[in-house]
């Protein structure tokens, strides 16, 4: 038996004026989805628990089949994971955002304006981190390069307790005002993102995107911390040797620390220009090289709702069901296997919100010996699963009825 994950992130939504009252998944050509959700079984499911907030984080984990009350320490720890971070025990792990604030003076006054810096590229991303550590990195601080815009600054020895530090793609387009550190303890962490618009405002790489009609990475935004995390190994908890396909360091520092493969693809982003049929294909060798759980994870549906990019979130859901679920259904059709494959978004991020709710998601799992036609399950999307009836409150129970039920 095969076992497929294929996790949309950010893919459900609420209904749009826009879209006539729709949802992405409801307009979204996907034929492949809505043909397993037709033979499989469809309901919805509680991914983040009560008491936290809906990040990728706590609901990937939810997923997998990890309860975040059990193992969550925080965000950036599973992001240091997949760099290769060795943590001690009291050391803290921050996520660093390299964002485009407005120009203001003080830095207060500022307005987030973008929280990818137009989707910084990774080599862009590493020039501007190697600044960053000539000049701030020293006995207590030390950053390290990710993806993207995404980075990560350790803290040695340093205080969990913060107080609330915001996710940057909370606030687009709101001043920087009220989200900034407040705690005492955070009062270095406030300091190295004051400084940080005086380092980067004018580095070559901002010029040079500026000239390209890019915004700049001219301001770093802290988040996440947490302290070194550990997680069960995922084979010996289910039974199934495991891989993991993302372009995002998170699910990759999950599937690290679960003792899983962790597998690159060339030209993976995390956005919607990502190698799509490169995660296919990635997939399809890790079934025939003896994997029996594959957790493919995209994130372009999740970026698009961030940015209200109504048309690509759509789009995104059609490149996938094209390019990813039908190759990766095709080549286990035609293996003679037994197979399943389960389909969700982590969280819902709605367009209107820009943001992740804590909503209840759809999800639809099929199965090959199994299937039985459902003529009213014509689409997989929101309303549908709600009409099941069928309802998962505690999520990481989903991974263990899609393995054994």
């Amino acid at each position: 038996m095969k076992h497929v994950v294929l996790l949309c992130d950010g893919m459900a939504d609420y209904p749009l004026q826009e879209l006539g009252g729709k949802t992405p998944m409801s307009v979204a050509h996907k034929p492949q989805m809505n043909r397993l959700a037709q033979f499989g079984t469809v309901g919805m499911v509680q991914t983040v628990a009560d008491g936290f907030k809906p990040g990728s984080d706590v609901a990937n984990l939810s997923v997998m089949g990890y309860d975040p009350k059990l193992y969550y320490t925080g965000r950036s720890p599973l992001e240091a994971a997949s760099i290769g971070i060795q943590m001690a025990s009291d050391d803290i792990a921050m996520r660093c955002n390299l964002v485009t604030l407005s120009d203001e003076a003080e830095y207060a006054d500022k307005t987030m304006v973008d929280y990818c810096a137009d989707d910084i590229s990774t080599a862009e991303g590493s020039e501007i981190v190697k600044t960053l550590k000539q000049v701030f990195d020293n006995i207590e601080f030390t950053y390290y390069s990710g993806v993207s815009y995404r980075h990560c600054l350790v803290w040695h020895h340093g205080s969990d307790d913060l107080g609330e530090l915001t996710p940057p793609h909370d606030i687009t387009g709101r001043k920087v005002t009220e989200y900034l550190p407040k705690s005492p303890n955070a009062a270095k962490l406030l300091e190295m993102m004051k400084k940080s618009y005086e380092v980067l405002k004018d580095h070559p790489v901002n010029q040079a995107r500026i000239a390209r009609g890019l915004r700049p990475a001219n301001s770093i935004w802290l988040w996440g911390n947490g302290k070194s995390a550990a997680l069960p190994a995922f084979e010996e908890k289910n039974g199934l040797r495991g891989a993991v396909i993302s372009a995002v360091d998170l699910i990759k520092g999950i599937g690290k620390l679960a003792k899983m493969d962790v597998i690159e693809v060339d030209g993976a982003t995390g956005y919607i220009d990502t190698n799509f049929d490169g995660k296919a294909a990635a997939c399809i060798k890790a079934l025939q090289d003896g994997m029996d759980f594959v957790y493919i994870h995209v994130e372009a549906p999740d970026e698009c709702g961030h940015r209200f990019e109504m048309e690509n979130k759509v789009r995104s859901l059609e490149i996938i069901d094209e390019k990813i679920l039908k190759r990766v259904c095709e080549y286990l059709d035609q293996s003679g296997e037994d197979y399943k494959i389960m389909i969700l978004p982590d969280h819902a991020t709605p367009l209107a919100l820009k943001t992740h709710v804590s909503d209840p998601v759809p999800f639809l799992i099929y199965q090959k010996s199994k299937a039985k036609e459902n003529p009213e399950m014509d689409i997989f999307d929101e309303q549908h699963a709600k009409q099941t009836g069928v309802s998962v409150p505690f999520g990481p129970g989903l991974l263990s009825e899609f393995i054994n039920g």
